[in-house]
């Protein structure tokens, strides 16, 4: 993909659920390193359209572009390009925070010897190292946030798409994972509920009523 094709273009994107519309015409064009800060309240659609730009959901009409690839007939081609963090924490909870993020790269098709380096390199930065050989099933929220952001990231996506990060974290936590998802290090579009957070972290805002 060339530096001057946008990461992610949007023209009239469209979703329907029923009788209820989620997406009405949505238009938006996002630069490869920019970020995009997606607002507005619950229901607004914004949690819909961060899974279709996943490839997690079809659009119901109009056109979506993301790393080149044409949704949804192109979904392939963003495999192993995308990191998605949603609301709920993508990780089987009878494994371990280390089995989770081993079997990850396992299906990224990551090198053993330097995805078990990285792993043990993203699980010292969010500080969960002592605790990498128990259960998820055993963790507080705030716990299995930071092991679904090392999740997220462990591939090196070039874009992330980001529900909420800073969800269940307390204050310190947030200054732990902020390098792992924070500004400049991918192309991200970033949901929040935070207008404060949007504007200081965003290149361009787009809000949905």
């Amino acid at each position: 993909m060339s530096e001057s094709t946008p990461a992610i273009s949007l023209q009239g994107l469209h979703r329907q659920f029923g009788e209820r519309v989620a997406l009405a015409g949505i238009d938006a064009e996002v630069p490869a390193g920019a970020t995009l800060a997606v607002i507005g309240p619950n229901g607004s659609g914004k949690s819909t359209l961060l899974r279709i730009l996943a490839g997690l959901l079809r659009p119901g009409g109009g056109d979506a572009v993301v790393l080149g690839a044409r949704l949804p007939a192109e979904t392939w081609r963003l495999r192993g390009r995308v990191g998605y963090l949603g609301h709920q924490p993508l990780m089987y909870r009878d494994l371990t925070a280390r089995e989770n993020l081993t079997l990850c790269a396992r299906l990224h098709g990551l090198d053993p010897k330097d995805a078990g380096a990285r792993i043990e390199r993203l699980l010292d930065a969010v500080g969960m190292t002592t605790r990498a050989d128990d259960r998820v099933a055993e963790f507080s929220a705030g716990m299995r946030q930071r092991v679904d952001i090392c999740r997220t990231v462990l591939h090196e996506p070039e874009l992330l798409l980001l529900d909420e990060p800073d969800a269940h974290l307390d204050s310190d936590a947030q200054e732990l994972v902020r390098p792992l998802v924070g500004r400049g290090t991918a192309t991200r579009v970033l949901v929040s509920h935070d207008r404060e957070r949007a504007a200081s972290e965003a290149d361009e805002v787009l809000e949905l009523k």
